[in-house]
């Protein structure tokens, strides 16, 4: 099965953030560090809820909240330079990618949801939704 291009770019994503953050100066590991790492998870976590769940739209809401979390944080540790001004554009980029994809799977749902006799959201996944990265 295909797995969906929202998935793979947000894990990989997730894992090019972890990778580094773990490079942060101690005295920011506790503290920007973990918050563009708790929103990074907390983003593919809202993805996953999105597929799991019945009505999508509230794991949806969250995860652009997420989104837009990781964008601020990724100026931020541009700001602090943190992450060189390359690793900056290279994240943004990534970002604006999955909100793009993001925004894209929301208008879809919105379209068969509006399909629906009574406006009721069928129970569609993403296709090819979230696989075991082993």
């Amino acid at each position: 099965m295909k797995e969906s291009p929202i998935f793979v770019k947000g894990f990989e994503t997730l894992r090019w953030i972890l990778e580094h953050t773990k490079k942060f100066p101690k005295h920011q590991r506790f503290v920007m560090a973990r918050r563009i790492e708790d929103a990074a998870l907390d983003f593919h976590d809202c993805l996953i809820g999105a597929v799991k769940a019945r009505d999508r739209r509230e794991s949806m809401r969250k995860a652009d909240l997420h989104l837009e979390r990781l964008k601020t944080y990724n100026r931020l540790c541009r700001d602090l330079k943190l992450l060189s001004f390359g690793q900056y554009e290279h994240l943004a980029g990534r970002l604006d990618e999955l909100g793009r994809l993001l925004g894209g799977w929301q208008k879809r749902l919105a379209a068969e949801r509006s399909k629906q006799p009574g406006g009721a959201a069928p129970d569609l996944g993403v296709p090819g939704g979230p696989a075991e990265h082993g």
